[in-house]
């Protein structure tokens, strides 16, 4: 019998070529609407390969019903909506897209600050909108991001990319991770710092970290109160790294200057959700790693990731090696 794969999102049809040469291949064919929890468990429970999107939860109840799944392979760099532990346990591969995203994320993440220091967006509703009368010596200035200094909170690869990035504005860069890395400090001249000291003289902090159980509301109230009144938070990480009452209310009140979020805690966000009433916040839709280029490894990186452990290989993305070791033995 054919092994069967379930991709819960409509791709390109040379991805889904290439899965069809050796597996029969059932998809969810709407491309902006996510997959109903009814259906994903129908196709789960007879999917010998998953290849998922961040917008499905891999949680325990589908898993313990995938009787036949021998891998999940995420389309994302992160991988927290996956029930990891769960799917090690029954011998499920996990895998994830990294490194293709690399630059196009960073280049967003760039783009999302300089939009929001120089308030872009409010100056293109401005005119817009015929408010636009003269050019007045102070109508809606922003910050200067030469020069300025630019905390990057976890140094990862796209943390790294982001620090060349800032290197060519001359910026002075600092950066918080969970371990140091020399390499990156030599290479490109940043400096290593304690989060707290980080938030208190960066001019602009960069959310860059994965989203852990350790890092679920890493900047609330607190870390914001350290911040200059001139700081501008930039999350193009995961939601729930900032705290969002929080935020909205340091921004409300003038506590910090201004933040731009590629990300939200419930995705999509809802258009009641105070962060979006405000002027001084520059809003996306989670997309970091949307150019076309890199839309398309990515899915090319997900298929090869699925078609590798389906063969009996072991993928290179595979994120959950040292769990299926744990329980083998």
């Amino acid at each position: 019998m054919t092994a069967k794969i379930y991709v819960t999102r409509k791709l390109p049809e040379q991805i889904i070529s290439k899965l069809q040469i050796s597996y029969e291949v059932r998809m969810w064919a709407k491309e902006n609407v996510p997959v109903p929890r009814e259906v994903l468990k129908k196709e789960i429970s007879m999917a010998d390969g998953l290849l998922c999107l961040i917008t499905e939860s891999i949680d325990e109840d589908l898993l313990q019903i995938a009787e036949n799944l021998k891998v999940i392979s995420n389309m994302a760099v992160g991988y927290n909506n996956i029930d990891v532990e769960a799917a090690s346990k029954r011998g499920i591969r996990v895998t994830n897209t990294p490194g293709v995203l690399t630059e196009t994320t960073a280049d967003l993440t760039f783009a999302l600050l300089m939009a929001t220091a120089r308030r872009v967006v409010e100056s293109s509703n401005y005119l817009r909108e015929g408010k636009w009368d003269t050019w007045s010596p102070m109508l809606l200035t922003g910050q200067d991001i030469y020069g300025a200094t630019i905390g990057i909170v976890g140094l990862g690869r796209i943390g790294e990319a982001v620090a060349k990035r800032a290197k060519g504005f001359d910026m002075n860069i600092l950066y918080y991770n969970r371990s140091r890395k020399p390499h990156a400090e030599k290479e490109l001249g940043i400096r290593y710092t304690e989060l707290n000291e980080l938030l208190k003289v960066s001019d602009f902090i960069c959310i860059m970290t994965p989203y852990t159980p350790e890092t679920v509301n890493l900047i609330g109230k607190e870390q914001l109160q350290l911040m200059k009144k001139t700081a501008i938070v930039i999350n193009t990480a995961r939601g729930g790294i900032v705290n969002e009452t929080a935020l909205y209310e340091a921004l409300k009140d003038g506590q910090i200057w201004g933040a731009g979020l590629d990300v939200f805690t419930e995705e999509p966000v809802d258009l009641d959700h105070p962060l979006l009433s405000l002027a001084n916040v520059v809003a996306l839709p989670h997309i970091g790693s949307a150019s076309i280029k890199t839309r398309m490894k990515m899915a090319n990186l997900a298929a090869d990731n699925l078609l590798e452990a389906l063969a009996g290989n072991t993928p290179s993305c595979l994120v959950n090696g040292p769990q299926l070791d744990t329980y083998r033995k």
